[in-house]
């Protein structure tokens, strides 16, 4: 399954690469697509069902970056 997220604190390509190598970490995560344009958002294929809580928790492996779902 697909969902559209926003990641606040994207702010250039390094950023995106972090971002994207720690949520691809995820056994749950196969892909995460993030956009510097519109910035930060994100588009994220998952196996299963996380809650933005349980990918919050694993961006809090970086600092200074969150995420809120978009509808």
């Amino acid at each position: 399954m697909k969902r559209k997220y926003q990641i606040d604190g994207i702010n250039c390509g390094g950023c995106i690469t972090k971002v994207k190598k720690v949520l691809e970490s995820h056994e749950d995560i196969e892909e995460a697509k993030i956009f510097l344009s519109p910035k930060g958002v994100a588009k994220i294929s998952m196996k299963s069902n996380l809650s933005v809580d349980d990918l919050q928790k694993q961006l809090n492996r970086l600092e200074g970056y969150t995420i809120s779902e978009l509808n």
